[in-house]
């Protein structure tokens, strides 16, 4: 009978390996080499005498006997790791975190993050990000990244923190000017800064079901610029609520379309750690979460 306490490093690569869905990000969770982990489910395989992948130039493919194996190792693994961060937890709590968050979100999040996480974690290597653009998380090397909207089915684990509201505003001028419009069709008619992403521009989703197809004299791939559009009255603007708090608050901006009920966005984070996420980046979502619950609050 093959001894697996002696093929801790095997064991160790096939877990990873399954949770994360290939050899390579397995490899950058293990902080080795791609064939380094191959050869270690290879010879694991070889001692248990039995396929745990099909194996494709671009795919892996758990077998039955790799999925049983997995199923009993992997509790095992998460309560060895769990252990782990109780016993360290009230020492310093070092690594690095590199994460991504949509540019807009920034002003709201970041003095959070610095005060209550780099401050509190100064043995932790922050890399921020701040970007519209979607990442590659495995290429970029990002450990996780925070997303506004839908985000595609994939690989990545995906975790919804909140739905943001939306909201559509305008320069005082410019509504007293274009009126309110209650439908999605008196809504087409109306001038927008339009979000465009990638050369294509967003319809507005409202709640009822119906859709507003925006045109207008300028388009933006971020939220601060349409922000800026709506305040200078170049056209309305659909935008989370949060960011224009301030705006609304002092009259800059106003609610325009008032009886127009727009679907909330929902804000994720995503990142390819599978199960096993690092205590320092279960930490910092977390933080995330709870600041975006306030925001979201308003």
């Amino acid at each position: 009978m093959a001894n697996l306490l002696n093929e801790t490093a095997g064991l160790l690569a096939f877990v990873r390996t399954v949770e994360a869905g290939t050899f390579s990000s397995a490899a950058r969770l293990l902080k080795t080499s791609p064939s380094a982990v191959s050869r270690s489910v290879a010879r694991l395989e070889t001692l248990i005498q039995t396929r745990l992948f099909l194996r494709s130039t671009r795919t892996l493919v758990l077998t039955a006997d790799g999925h049983s194996l997995f199923e009993r190792l992997s509790p095992l693994l998460r309560e060895l790791n769990m252990a782990g961060d109780d016993i360290n937890a009230s020492k310093e709590i070092s690594g690095r975190v590199r994460f991504s968050m949509p540019s807009e979100l920034a002003p709201l999040f970041l003095e959070t993050i610095l005060s209550d996480f780099a401050v509190r974690y100064p043995a932790i290597q922050l890399e921020i990000g701040l970007t519209d653009q979607h990442v590659d998380i495995i290429r970029d090397d990002y450990d996780v990244a925070f997303r506004v909207g839908t985000v595609a089915s994939s690989d990545l684990m995906i975790r919804r923190l909140v739905d943001f509201k939306m909201i559509m505003v305008s320069s005082p001028p410019f509504a007293k000017k274009h009126g309110s419009p209650s439908t999605a069709e008196e809504a087409s008619r109306v001038p927008f800064a339009r979000y465009e992403l990638n050369g294509i521009s967003r319809k507005i989703r409202l709640s009822d079901g119906s859709e507003v197809t925006p045109t207008g004299p300028i388009a933006c791939d971020t939220g601060q610029a349409l922000k800026a559009a709506a305040r200078h009255g170049i056209g309305a603007a659909v935008v989370m609520r949060c960011i224009v708090k301030d705006e609304l608050e002092e009259g800059k901006l106003v609610e325009f379309g008032r009886q127009l009920k727009i679907q909330p966005m929902p804000f994720n984070v995503v990142h390819a750690f599978k199960h096993q996420v690092p205590l320092r980046v279960r930490l910092l979502c977390d933080l995330v979460e709870r600041r975006a619950k306030e925001l979201a609050a308003f």
